[in-house]
C-alpha cells in the first residue's frame, strides 16, 4: 500500500491536472456552508484540501469529525486557485487539492495546547514534545541542524578526515566539568564516566597512526544548565597530526562558509580575522567579543593616575566605556546597579550634553588636563569602571553588550566570524590555592613559552584558539603536549601527585613514550552553531528533546529512581537526604 506519492509542501502550477495522493497532519480545518477546507501538513509544508459534498459525499460526511492534527490520507486532483484566492505567504497558496477519497488513519485525543497557540509554558511545552516539535519552528531548526550535519560531514571527508566513533562508557578523567557516572554491575563499586569529550581518546588515536580524525560526537557534562548551556552536547570533533594552524583554520573556515551559503544563502567573507586573547579583553573586556558594532573599552589608567578623585588614583586599571547617548541620572542609575551586580562597587559617569556642559559627580574632581585627555564629546557619556583589570572587563564586557542590544548598535543581519588566539595557558584557583589549565592539562604552550611555563604560570601562554561569531564561543581547540616529559611537568605544576598522574593518566603517559606525533584539533558545539543560524536564544529550541533548566525531562520523567533488585545487583544503595528541621 502505497500512504502518498507526493509531499505536502511539494505541489506546484505544474501539477495541475494530476491526481495525487496526500498523507499528514491536519493543521486546521475550516467549515464554509457545506465546503469544507483542510490545511494538510507534513515535514514539507502544507496544501489545501477542498472537500466538496457535491464531488465526494462520503469524504464530505467524513471530513465532519476532522479535529486539528488527526492524520488523514487524502486522494484528488490538483486544481489551480482563483487569481483572488493564491495565497501568496506559502509556496503551495497557488494550487489546491479537490478531494475524491478521504481516510482518516488517526485521531487525537483534545490538544494540551494548540501548535500556533503563544507563550505556552516551556514545562508544558517539554512534556508533550512530540506535539511541540510539529510546530513550523521547530521542524525548521531541527531541519536545519540535520542539513548543517551533513555538509560539515562532506567537508570533513573530503579534506580526508576519517569517521571513528569513541566510547561512550569511559573513565572518569579530571577535564573541568563534573561527570556523569555509570556504576558497573559486573565490577561492583567501581564506575564508568560519561565522556565529557574525547579529548584523550583522539589523542591516541593520533598516536596510533590515524593522522585525521573526525566525528559527530555526543559529550556530558554535569553542570548547571543556562539558555545556552546543556548537559548532552553534541559536537563536530576533530584532531589531526602533524598540524598546520593556518591549514586547520582553512578548513573550518571553508566548512563554515558551506553551512553558511548552503543553509542561509549568505556568502561569508573569508579569511576570518585574528585577535590574541589579550587584545579581545583590552578591546572588548570578553574573550568572545562580539565585533558587530564599535563601542570598544578605552584604557584611562594613565590619564588619571594624579587624579583627585582617590577611586581613580588608586585604582589598579581606571577603564570605559563611549557611549553616544546622553544619559538621564535615572539611566546611569539602572547602569550603576547592573555594574554592581556584576561585582562593581561603583560606576562613575561624564557627560557632554547637547549644549556641551559637562555633567557628572566627579567632574569638580577632574582636571581640565583629564577632560582633555578623556576627550568626551557632546551627547555622550563616558562609563567608568576603576577596579582590578579582571573586574573592569567583567563589568565593561557586560554592560557592552547590554548597551549594545538596548541602543540598537547591533545590526541583527550581520555574522562576524573571529579567531581568538594565544589564550593564558593557566589560570590561579583562590579556592584551591594552586593553578589550573584554562583550556584543559593537555594543551601546548607556544613555543615562546614551552621552556619556561613553569617559571612563570601566570603569563605563560597557550596554542589554544577558539572561533566566535557574534559574541558565541561556537568552537575551541589547542595543540597538544606530544611529549611525556612536559606533559608530566604540566601535571606537577598543577598539583598532581606522581601516582595520581598514573592513577588517572598513565595510559596517555605511556602512550605518548612510544613515539607520539605532534597533534592537535579543534570541537565545534553543534548545538550552539544551530543556535546561531536559526537565530535562536534558546538551545533548548534546536534541540529534539531537551532537559528543562533543572536538568530534568517533563516528557519522561527521566531521571527516575531504579527498583530494589536493580540496586542490589549493582552494589548500591541509596542514601535519603537529611530531613529539614523545623526552628
Amino acid at each position: 500500500m502505497s500512504w502518498r506519492d507526493m509531499m505536502c509542501g511539494e505541489l506546484r502550477n505544474e501539477h495541475v491536472g494530476k491526481r495525487v495522493t496526500l498523507a499528514g497532519w491536519v493543521g486546521r480545518r475550516r467549515d464554509h456552508g457545506g465546503l469544507v477546507f483542510v490545511d494538510l501538513r507534513d515535514r514539507s509544508g502544507i496544501t489545501q484540501l477542498v472537500i466538496n459534498p457535491e464531488h465526494a459525499s462520503e469524504a464530505a460526511e467524513l471530513a465532519k469529525e476532522i479535529r486539528n492534527e488527526f492524520v488523514l490520507q487524502a486522494e484528488g486532483q490538483v486544481v489551480a486557485r482563483a487569481v483572488d484566492q493564491v495565497n501568496h505567504n506559502v509556496p503551495t497558496g497557488a494550487v489546491e487539492i479537490q478531494v475524491t477519497t478521504l481516510r482518516i488513519i488517526s485521531r487525537s485525543t483534545p490538544l494540551p495546547f494548540q501548535l500556533d497557540e503563544e507563550n505556552v509554558d516551556e514545562t508544558l511545552r517539554l512534556r508533550y514534545r512530540w506535539l511541540d516539535l510539529r510546530r513550523e519552528k521547530l521542524q525548521r531548526n531541527i531541519g536545519l541542524r540535520g542539513l548543517m550535519v551533513g555538509i560539515i560531514r562532506r567537508q570533513m571527508e573530503a579534506a580526508g578526515y576519517l569517521d571513528i566513533q569513541t566510547p561512550i562508557l569511559y573513565k572518569s578523567t579530571p577535564e573541568g566539568a563534573r561527570d556523569f557516572v555509570v556504576p558497573s554491575r559486573l565490577h561492583k563499586g567501581s564506575f564508568f564516566a560519561l565522556p565529557q569529550s574525547p579529548q584523550l581518546l583522539k589523542q591516541l588515536l593520533m598516536i596510533a597512526g590515524f593522522d585525521r580524525y573526525y566525528q559527530i560526537a555526543i559529550c556530558f557534562r554535569d553542570e548547571d544548565l543556562r539558555a545556552d548551556r546543556v548537559q548532552e552536547i553534541t559536537q563536530l570533533d576533530m584532531e589531526t597530526a602533524f598540524p598546520d594552524r593556518d591549514e586547520m583554520f582553512a578548513l573550518m573556515e571553508e566548512t563554515f562558509a558551506a553551512v553558511w551559503r548552503e543553509c542561509l544563502g549568505i556568502e561569508i567573507p573569508r579569511p576570518f580575522p585574528h585577535m590574541t586573547h589579550a587584545e579581545a579583553d583590552r578591546r572588548y573586556g570578553s574573550d568572545k567579543p562580539d565585533t558587530r558594532f564599535a563601542l570598544e573599552i578605552e584604557d584611562a589608567t594613565d590619564a588619571t593616575r594624579g587624579s583627585e578623585f582617590g577611586v581613580f588614583a588608586g585604582a589598579e586599571t581606571v577603564r570605559f566605556l563611549r557611549v553616544p547617548r546622553v544619559f538621564s541620572r535615572s539611566e546611569v542609575a539602572t547602569l550603576e546597579e547592573r555594574a554592581k551586580e556584576l561585582g562593581a562597587k561603583g560606576l562613575a559617569y561624564v557627560i557632554r550634553d547637547e549644549a556641551g556642559e559637562i555633567r557628572s559627580p566627579i567632574a569638580k574632581f577632574l582636571s581640565e588636563t583629564e577632560i582633555e585627555a578623556l576627550a568626551p564629546a557632546t551627547g555622550e557619556t563616558l562609563l567608568f569602571a576603576a577596579d582590578a583589570r579582571a573586574m573592569t572587563s567583567r563589568v565593561l564586557g557586560a554592560l557592552r553588550l547590554q548597551l549594545g542590544a538596548e541602543l540598537g548598535l547591533i545590526d541583527a543581519d550581520a555574522f562576524t566570524f573571529l579567531w581568538v588566539t594565544d589564550f593564558p595557558l593557566f589560570e590561579w584557583d583562590d579556592e584551591e590555592a594552586r593553578w589550573t589549565a584554562v583550556h584543559h592539562p593537555f594543551t601546548r604552550p607556544t613555543d615562546d613559552w614551552l621552556e619556561s611555563f613553569a617559571d612563570d604560570p601566570g603569563n605563560a601562554l597557550a596554542y589554544a584558539y577558539d572561533l566566535i561569531v557574534n559574541g558565541n564561543e561556537l568552537g575551541g581547540g589547542s595543540f597538544r603536549i606530544h611529549e611525556p616529559d612536559v606533559q608530566a611537568k604540566v601535571f606537577d605544576l598543577l598539583a598532581m601527585s606522581p601516582e595520581n598522574q598514573r592513577s588517572k593518566f598513565g595510559f596517555l603517559l605511556d602512550a605518548l613514550a612510544m613515539g607520539a606525533p605532534p597533534h592537535g584539533g579543534i570541537a565545534l558545539g553543534i548545538d550552539r552553531m544551530t543556535m546561531v543560524l536559526a537565530g535562536e536564544a534558546n538551545l533548548r529550541d534546536v534541540i529534539a528533546f531537551p532537559k528543562n533548566q533543572a536538568g530534568l525531562d517533563p516528557m519522561s520523567g527521566a531521571p527516575s529512581g531504579i527498583t530494589d533488585l536493580q540496586l542490589a545487583e549493582l552494589g548500591l544503595r541509596v542514601v535519603e537526604p537529611p530531613k529539614a528541621t523545623g526552628a
